[in-house]
């Protein structure tokens, strides 16, 4: 199975936008070959700006650009990105209400041997906590460019989340991604996982395992975490009565708080997350550091059992 990162598919959905938005604009804080807006800059230099290593500043011009119709994607690193420019985000960006997307990538511990201080796993929590905010994960290549093509005419601030490891194609050909809207990758009646990002793929295996166990679970992608799919999330916790978040994220403040918090409110069911247990990342080999830190099918599996149990 052919495997994309999702930065890849960033930088490929840019450059092909770049030939029919004429308003759109990019900028980068001296990353772009890592975060794939040089195939932006290749194809239209003119509306591309190398930021320096100054993302504060980035977000601010970004914001500027976007007040005078400019349809405005700045990237970095996600620890730069929502870390260090989260005061001009919520300020420059998210408080006058701007149509600019934060598009970061080497979110999670997935960045692997550039260790603790560049593995965002707090990121979703930051974008999250901010007033109309919205916030994806995609899963997968396809996921991504589409992503990207509806954002670039998105009247509203965003963060998209892009990872720096190839990832399986896990979302069908047919697929139409739709800001604020899960999809349903497979039907089942004991429990359902809820993922986002790289753990979808991972999901999907798990769920495959539990199927030989004579376990049947239901995945669900939910790309959009904010705002989330409230319906479904509700819906698919009726149907089974047990539920698992996935995330390459903390387990505070990401995919399964946002989920344990409308179960809360709503249909109260057994639950477990999979994610980083509250710990800082490492350098590691990114296969590595799945297993270290219990992002596997195997540990997935695992929780849906014990939810399971507890119903």
């Amino acid at each position: 199975m052919t495997k994309i990162a999702t930065r890849d598919a960033y930088g490929r959905t840019l450059a092909e936008l770049a030939a029919t938005d004429e308003k759109l604009v990019v900028l980068d804080a001296d990353l772009s070959k890592s975060t794939k807006t040089c195939d932006f800059a290749k194809v239209c230099p003119e509306r591309f700006v190398n930021m320096g290593i100054a993302e504060q500043n980035m977000i601010t011009t970004a914001a500027g650009l976007a007040t005078v119709g400019k349809h405005v994607f700045c990237s970095s690193f996600a620890i730069f990105a929502a870390g260090r420019a989260y005061e001009q985000i919520r300020n420059a960006v998210a408080y006058p209400g701007l149509p600019v997307t934060i598009a970061a990538t080497h979110a999670g511990i997935t960045v692997g041997e550039d260790g603790a201080t560049h593995q965002a796993i707090e990121d979703i929590a930051l974008m999250r906590a901010i007033p109309g905010m919205t916030v994806i994960a995609p899963a997968d290549a396809l996921e991504a460019e589409q992503a990207v093509r509806l954002l670039a005419e998105y009247d509203k601030p965003a963060y998209l989340r892009l990872g720096r490891l190839a990832v399986e194609s896990v979302m069908p050909e047919d697929y139409q991604f739709t800001i604020g809207k899960g999809h349903v990758l497979q039907d089942g009646t004991d429990a359902v996982i809820f993922a986002c990002g790289l753990m979808v793929q991972e999901a999907m295996a798990a769920a495959r395992l539990l199927a030989d166990e004579g376990v049947s679970a239901a995945v669900v992608n939910i790309a959009t975490i904010k705002p989330l799919d409230e319906e479904l999330v509700i819906k698919m916790a009726k149907q089974c009565g047990a539920v698992v978040t996935a995330e390459e994220h903390n387990i505070i403040g990401g995919l399964g708080s946002a989920v344990a918090e409308v179960l809360a409110e709503n249909c109260p069911v057994p639950m477990q997350r999979v994610g980083v247990a509250d710990r800082f990342g490492q350098s590691g080999k990114p296969a590595e550091l799945m297993v270290e830190y219990g992002l596997t099918p195997e540990v997935i599996a695992a929780k849906v059992k014990a939810a399971i149990a507890r119903k």
